[in-house]
């Protein structure tokens, strides 16, 4: 079998050339990172977790008709996707106040926000990933504007059925992260959502006792991690109550408990 060529390696996924032209393999890596990566370690199985439940959430997006990259996952960590044109923005979506918005403004962490605000941060890492506004977009030419509009209709509409979503199973929906790309047709272009959705890019929290159930854990140093992320898993279905999840999670266990048959 031939090496597959690498495309590019983020923090938490890599891309290899896709089997077809316009196509890619986004792998889910166990790393984890904070704080534009100051902070690194490793989730066991989140990758697994991650695959999955972003599988789950772009499959029921494009049921609504939220056009996305996705096409098919392949393995535990590997799923196919369109090659995109990335947009360099990320898209983020606030319901109820956290993390940088209540520092930065001093809103208390839990209060529900009076409407769903949209916020852009210019994807740079050097950079910190700051915020932006839509006359940075426009004025450097990352968007136009009606990709802008695309991508705000997009973003809202994501949020509404997300927001439902979650509630179904007990989880709110705090906020989460979007990243949208282009894809070409001759010289048209279109734009769709990209990247992933899951625990690593939202904040959810448990709507009886306010438990954080996303990366939160890692950030602020609470444990639990991989216990949150299969309790999401969990509830959407997507994990069984029983059975031992270390065997799917735990690639090493799995490969030890295969050898063994």
């Amino acid at each position: 079998m031939s090496r597959r060529r690498q495309i590019y390696e983020g923090k938490a996924k890599i891309l290899y050339e896709g089997p077809e032209p316009g196509t890619l393999i986004q792998y889910f890596k166990d790393d984890a990172t904070a704080f534009n990566a100051q902070k690194r370690g490793t989730i066991n199985g989140k990758g697994v977790i991650n695959n999955r439940i972003s599988e789950y959430v772009f499959t029921r997006l494009a049921h609504i008709g939220i056009p996305t990259h996705f096409i098919r996952r392949l393995n535990m960590r590997e799923q196919l996707v369109r090659q995109v044109e990335i947009i360099p923005i990320e898209v983020v979506v606030r319901n109820v106040a956290a993390g940088s918005i209540s520092k930065r403004l001093g809103i208390p962490e839990g209060e529900p926000l009076p409407h769903t605000l949209i916020e852009y941060y210019y994807k740079d890492d050097a950079l910190g990933d700051p915020m932006v506004a839509e006359e940075h977009i426009a004025c450097f030419g990352w968007a136009n504007n009606e990709e802008m509009q695309d991508i705000s209709s997009m973003a809202i509409r994501v949020n509404d059925f997300m927001c439902g979503m979650f509630a179904t199973i007990g989880i709110r929906l705090i906020d989460f992260k979007l990243e949208f790309g282009r894809i070409w047709d001759g010289d048209y272009s279109r734009v769709i959502l990209a990247d992933e959705i899951s625990p690593d890019g939202c904040r959810l929290w448990d709507m009886a006792t306010g438990e954080k159930l996303d990366k939160d854990r890692f950030r602020r140093d609470l444990g639990g991690e991989e216990e949150a992320y299969q309790e999401v898993a969990r509830r959407l279905g997507l994990l069984d109550n029983e059975g031992g999840p270390s065997e799917v999670l735990d690639l090493g266990a799995h490969r030890k408990l295969r050898t063994k048959k």
